[in-house]
């Protein structure tokens, strides 16, 4: 699932320090970092002054990446406040809720000493003014999609009598052949093979990841907080109605968890879980040794996790994690196994932070023993939500020394997820994609299958009957036991206002699921 990423949009950052400058045989009162760069500020030009004041979190942020409006109107004021930048009686934290302006003034979010002057960020403004497009930069070519779906039939799936569909979450456990559906509306659904509802859970708050241990209950994660918060109310509970199990788990107090991972990461015999605390301002990469709280070991103190997968990627025997961070630091790294519970970090992708990473995947698309990545940037859930050509989804060619390099882009407006398997059943790898930040005016191709031709080249499907969701979450299985793989979309709506403008344009209902069952066979 994705979720909301509040001014995440292109983040200018700065780290303060101190420092001592000696006169003579005495040392001198410290001076500010701060101090030192309002001095220097006033001999460079605009790109200078922006390099040197978001470089300390992220990628330089080229002004072709948005158009002018976006930037003077939208990004640039926000990022004014975040580098303490006011005007006279402007107070950043008007309409957060108490609780939250609480936790956003500990983490000093907006400080209250300006760490530039005025002269500099009006400097820094001018360049991406005049440097920026009028106009968001179009989409380099335009795919052609066919509007029909040979390969499945599609139905819709209504679940309950909600008002809005809500999906968060959907994961197949193939032990007992059922789909766990969550939901934002505090409830998580399990339907059986045909897609009946058999069971429902109240939960405290939205289902984001579940998985079903051997012997145990399955274990659930939920988010707290689905919108921006700092408040730190995830959960990752067993599903254990009686109480019983020796294998209950409960774990609470997580930073906006959407995903976690198991394995014996440190090599004692005993499971380990990797959560991705995704948080706001705050969050971390983090993992418990056991499930056990007390035994916390932080892989990345940094906000925006979103997910993991653990494999020994190095073939060394270890089992590594590799991460999607997104929020403003946006990379996919690795953390090579060490041994003793001991990682290494190599940065592998790096992004601007507008890009808008939402998913990764590993897999084996040129068949040669090593791990490739599929990943889908296209969360516009931020400061600059317009059309951005460099929204869609990409392949990344390993070279076997874990160097990744990209060999397919297919341009996708608010990408959100891709998936890669073989659904044709011809020994190669297809992808099922979904943009779920797309724009409303032309749904149509909120899901796409891109059959792989061979050669990197995907052909691109899609139906008429997506128009009816914004899809989130996707799930891949073979749901009815015929040997082939479906997939079962989940939608979500945030605002009543979205489902209207679809209203307007002929759509008539709005379900929860839209399953696409394989006639392959």
């Amino acid at each position: 699932m994705l979720i909301f990423r509040a001014g995440a949009a292109i983040f200018f950052c700065v780290w303060v320090t101190s420092l001592s400058v000696k006169q003579g045989n005495e040392e001198s009162l410290p001076v500010s970092h701060t101090e030192l760069s309002l001095q220097a500020d006033s001999t460079m030009d605009g790109k200078k002054l922006a390099m040197q004041y978001c470089a300390g979190c992220h990628l330089f942020p080229a002004p072709d990446l948005l158009d002018k409006k976006t930037w003077v109107g939208r990004v640039l004021p926000n990022m004014a406040l975040r580098l303490g930048v006011r005007k006279p009686g402007e107070d950043p934290y008007v309409g957060q809720p108490a609780g939250e302006e609480k936790l956003m003034r500990e983490l000093n979010v907006y400080p209250e000493t300006a760490m530039l002057s005025e002269e500099a960020w009006e400097k820094i403004v001018a360049y991406y003014e005049k440097e920026a497009p009028e106009e968001p930069l179009p989409q380099k070519s335009i795919p052609a999609v066919a509007d029909t779906l040979p390969l499945f039939k599609t139905a819709h799936i209504t679940i309950g009598d909600k008002s809005a569909p809500k999906t968060t979450m959907l994961k197949f456990d193939p032990g007992t052949s059922q789909l766990y559906v969550g939901d934002d509306q505090q409830a998580l659904y399990v339907l059986d093979s045909q897609f009946q509802l058999k069971d429902t859970w109240w939960v405290d708050t939205a289902p984001v990841d579940i998985d079903f241990p051997k012997n145990a209950p399955p274990r659930l994660l939920t988010i707290g907080i689905f919108s921006p918060s700092e408040q730190k109310l995830g959960r990752l509970m067993s599903l254990d109605r009686a109480g019983k199990s020796a294998a209950t788990v409960n774990i609470q107090s997580l930073p906006r968890p959407v995903q976690f991972s198991t394995g014996d990461l440190n090599m004692d015999g005993k499971e380990d879980v990797v959560i991705a605390g995704f948080g706001n301002n705050s969050g971390k990469l983090f993992w418990y040794n056991g499930f056990d709280p007390s035994k916390e070991n932080i892989l990345k103190a940094l906000p925006g996790a979103r997910r993991t997968e653990i494999l020994d990627i190095n073939k060394d025997k270890k089992p590594d994690v590799i991460a999607l961070m997104a929020q403003a630091r946006e990379q996919v790294s690795i953390f090579y196994n060490l041994g003793n519970g001991k990682f290494r970090e190599k940065v592998v992708l790096q992004f601007p932070p507008s890009y808008g990473t939402s998913y990764f995947e590993l897999a084996d698309f040129n068949k040669d023993g090593f791990q490739d990545i599929l990943l889908t940037n296209g969360d516009n859930w931020d400061y600059s939500a317009i059309a951005k050509n460099y929204h869609g989804v990409r392949i990344y060619l390993n070279d076997g020394r874990d160097n990744f390099r990209e060999a397919w882009f297919y341009p996708l407006y608010g990408a959100s997820k891709a998936v890669a398997r073989d659904f044709d059943n011809d020994g190669d790898l297809d992808i099922a994609a979904t943009s779920f930040y797309s724009d409303l005016n032309n749904p149509q191709h909120g899901f796409l299958y891109l059959s792989n031709e061979g050669k990197m080249n995907f052909k691109a499907f899609s139906t008429p009957m997506a128009v009816s969701g914004k899809w989130m979450t996707m799930e891949v299985a073979d749901f009815d036991k015929d040997g082939d793989l479906d997939i079962v979309l989940g939608s979500y709506f945030q605002t009543i206002g979205e489902m209207t403008k679809l209203i307007f344009q002929g759509v008539t209902s709005f379900p929860q699921l839209m399953v696409l069952t394989n006639q392959k066979k």
